[in-house]
């Protein structure tokens, strides 16, 4: 399992996760700063230059969750992590990769009042050299507002928060142990979708409002908005997949098999497998039944239903290009076969 320390630079999170490791057994620190490092010295200059935070690297991100599992598959036990990490995309992209994994998270966040985070960015020690020295106090500095945002938004219902302000390191170390172990910084609840290992059939159901505006959920173990539905099981009906996912996501159940609209062949991209995607048309929900969508905390966080235009700015491109032809082959009432987002043999 994995102990997360989060809050802002200058909460004390490395220097309780130092003592951390000698109260929780079997324990080691993993910090992904080593990974931030790494990255600044594979990757050309002209990636790094393209972002001012390694962390919106999509390597990193990714790299973050490898070395995780290698280093438990290595010396087994508890990873205590000390990093902050306050865009929730990149949350449920680095612990809904560790969730495939089989890698609970036990996420703590440090919560000082903002004087006491000032004070210690200012008595932190920094590279030498007054510009490296300026630099790193800055950047501290100029991500407490962010922190702030965060706190006050979607970390006060994913973290245990631990006001340490007047604690030590070692109090810091034994609070977090002792929630940790009481259940009250309990594991993450968010799905563990296996890890495919190879090409998967995946099934989608697109359902409408009155306006004709799709419905899209916010799943808690990826980033991005996505539509109703998962992985097709070995023997099961494709369309009837997409009718079970929508009864275990939402709480709806289907009147009808749906109509297929969509047949597209995702390409693999390392390290995903890729495979095909059906898009099928669940039809139009009445305002009565929408208002009573159950949501499975572990899964998804939130539902809304989205003209295209909106879904273009909450999909990732992939998914939004599937959308955009399956809302086509709606209006024409044929369906339609792409590879890799594209039309193909429609003459």
């Amino acid at each position: 399992m994995i102990v997360w320390i989060n809050g802002a630079f200058g909460a004390g999170k490395t220097s309780a996760a130092r003592e951390l490791i000698e109260l929780i057994p079997n324990s080691t620190l993993y910090d992904p700063e080593v990974v931030g490092d790494a990255v600044r010295r594979l990757l050309p200059p002209k990636r790094l230059a393209e972002v001012t935070d390694y962390q919106d690297l999509p390597v990193w991100r990714r790299m973050v969750v490898d070395a995780a599992a290698a280093m438990l598959a290595e010396v087994g036990g508890v990873l205590v992590v000390p990093m902050t990490l306050l865009r929730q995309e990149y949350r449920d992209e680095v612990f809904g990769g560790l969730a495939s994994r089989r890698i609970a998270v036990h996420h703590v966040l440090l919560t000082p009042d903002e004087t006491i985070l000032r004070r210690r960015i200012a008595e932190r020690e920094t590279p030498p050299g007054p510009a490296g020295e300026q630099r790193v106090r800055q950047w501290s500095y100029d991500h407490i507002e962010p922190y702030l945002t965060a706190r006050a938004g979607w970390l006060a219902t994913d973290a245990y928060p631990l006001d340490n302000g007047a604690l030590t390191p070692a109090e810091t170390a034994r609070a977090i142990a002792d929630a940790v172990r009481g259940g009250q910084a309990g594991a993450c609840r968010i799905v563990q979708t296996p890890e495919p290992t190879g090409e998967t059939l995946a099934a989608g159901v697109l359902l409408f409002d009155e306006r004709d505006r799709v419905l899209l959920v916010d799943p808690t173990y990826k980033p991005g908005w996505e539509f109703p539905g998962g992985v097709v099981e070995p023997g099961e009906p494709p369309a009837r997949a997409g009718m079970r996912e929508v009864a275990e996501e939402i709480g709806l159940r289907l009147d009808a098999v749906p109509r297929l609209l969509v047949v597209d062949w995702e390409p693999p991209r390392p390290p995903g497998y890729g495979g095909l995607r059906l898009l099928f048309d669940g039809g139009r929900i009445a305002a009565d039944r929408a208002g009573r969508l159950l949501l499975p905390g572990a899964e998804l966080r939130g539902w809304r239903f989205a003209t295209e235009d909106e879904a273009a700015g909450m999909l990732p491109p992939v998914r939004f290009t599937r959308l955009r032809w399956a809302l086509r082959a709606r209006e024409s009432g044929t369906v339609l076969n792409l590879e890799a987002g594209v039309p193909v043999g429609t003459g």
